[in-house]
């Protein structure tokens, strides 16, 4: 039996049609899901994919919280929102893993208050897979913590460092701060202290990196405050959408181009996938009790049933009790 997901159905800035779909694909999958959201709304898109007999129930909650609200005051204020109703299925054991495209805080929040923290853990971070010339490498924190202490950038590079271990099966990975420059001393004082706790900790640390080299390969866990991280990623992002555009713009100018295009029509494909966020759906939230994958905002049916998949998967291999068996005492 595969885990069911409680998805925040109206989380995200499609929701919630995009999210809907998503959870049909996933359940076509044999996922099962507990859409949550307003049951009149999430009937009338259900009905648009004919999911009557697909493995998906529905949980009521009237409110959703928009991207442009503060986090901790709509909590307080809605306290039946979509993601918290997703989080308190998830503790009282009706789903066993949440998915959730919507604002990032307002999940953080949830999941911390609804689900706690993994002992030893003092904040969750959101740890991105990211494409690299040697593999993938994880990207933490991507926007859940932006205003760290130098210890919680240290519990970060255990974190992910177990996680590789764990999910993506790297032996021995390396662990790399993300900084202005690759002397010890660079960085603000944050980063000098967290380089100086990430020196003394049980990880394989190789010192600061530079952000020309968070997709080179030459470290497998990427460590950065939330804020930083979050630029970083969307600005790979934007990168790969403007590059695609103009390769295909240069692809299309002349007959000769045309026909090379063509003829490495899969090659581009094969790249494409590497490279489009879509195709891994969103990062879990490392920390957290149960298992918590967050979305892009502007996740598609396809990026948001990609992202089910990851929370079933996470769940399924039992990824939350393995990280915290993998965390060192000291984390």
């Amino acid at each position: 039996m595969r885990a069911k997901i409680a998805v925040d159905a109206m989380g995200g800035d499609h929701a919630p049609s995009a999210i809907v779909e998503g959870a049909v694909l996933a359940a076509r999958r044999g996922i099962g899901i507990a859409l949550v959201g307003p049951p009149d709304r999430l009937r009338h898109e259900l009905e648009r994919h004919a999911a009557d007999r697909l493995p998906i129930d529905c949980i009521a909650a009237a409110d959703a919280i928009a991207m442009d609200e503060s986090p901790l005051a709509a909590l307080r204020r809605k306290p039946g929102a979509s993601v918290k109703v997703a989080a308190e299925a998830v503790a009282g054991g009706a789903a066993q893993a949440l998915f959730s495209a919507g604002h990032t805080g307002a999940t953080f929040l949830a999941a911390h208050s609804v689900l706690g923290v993994v002992p030893g853990i003092d904040r969750p971070a959101l740890a991105v897979t990211v494409p690299t010339r040697a593999g993938r490498a994880v990207l933490l924190d991507a926007g859940a913590t932006v205003d760290p202490r130098p210890e919680h950038l240290v519990q970060f590079g255990v974190m992910g460092a177990s996680y590789a271990r764990v999910d993506l099966g790297i032996a021995s990975p390396r662990v790399g701060l993300l900084s202005i420059g690759e002397e010890p001393g660079k960085g603000n004082d944050l980063i000098r202290e967290a380089h100086a706790g990430l020196a003394r900790a049980p990880v394989t640390f190789i010192g600061n990196l530079e952000a020309r080299d968070l997709f080179s390969g030459r470290a497998d866990v990427v460590v950065c405050d939330g804020f930083t991280g979050n630029i970083a990623l969307k600005v790979g992002e934007g990168l790969v959408d403007a590059v695609d555009e103009m390769l295909r713009a240069e692809l299309r100018s002349t007959a000769a181009a045309r026909l090379g295009a063509w003829l490495a029509r899969r090659a581009f494909r094969a790249f494409h996938r590497r490279v489009d966020y879509a195709e891994y759906g969103g990062a879990p939230l490392l920390g957290i009790r149960a298992v918590v994958v967050v979305a892009h905002g502007h996740s598609s049916a396809r990026a948001a049933e990609s992202g089910i998949v990851m929370a079933a998967r996470l769940a399924d291999e039992r990824v939350v009790e393995r990280l915290r068996d993998a965390l060192p005492a000291t984390a």
